[in-house]
């Protein structure tokens, strides 16, 4: 399970159901997560958010991926840095940070990524209904 409140973490969880119930994780996706906020700690002070993951590889009600640990579901970056949702048309949502963030998970994943995503401005991400206020990443 993605560890829900480590000291100096640079990221929030947040998800349903909540209390980490939602955030079990193949290794693999484990091992990228913990990649990403190491990479984004080192010069962003803003957390980001790290929502549903798998309901320890069972049905997850409301998704009909998510069930094996290998995708997981990320906020957009805020401008204010607040942990809560955004969209990308709105106006507290940083294109530049959003796109930095998707890009470390590129570079730090171990295998070839797919990001659904329905702001078209970020290179290589895919749109799908119902991904304006999130990124999905899937290995």
């Amino acid at each position: 399970m993605l560890p829900q409140a480590p000291e100096q973490a640079g990221y929030y969880v947040y998800g349903t159901p909540t209390r980490g119930k939602a955030q079990y994780a193949h290794p693999s996706m484990l091992t990228l997560l913990l990649a990403v906020e190491r990479e984004w700690s080192v010069t962003e002070t803003r957390n980001f958010g790290v929502g549903n993951i798998s309901v320890d590889g069972g049905a997850f009600f409301g998704h009909q991926s998510h069930r094996k640990g290998l995708e997981v579901d990320c906020r957009p970056v805020r401008k204010d840095g607040r942990h809560l949702p955004v969209t990308y048309n709105s106006p507290d949502y940083d294109l530049a940070a959003t796109t930095k963030l998707i890009g470390l998970f590129r570079a730090c994943a171990a295998a070839p990524l797919v990001i659904f995503f329905n702001d078209v401005r970020i290179p290589g991400t895919r749109r799908l209904t119902k991904h304006d206020d999130h990124f999905h990443v899937q290995f």
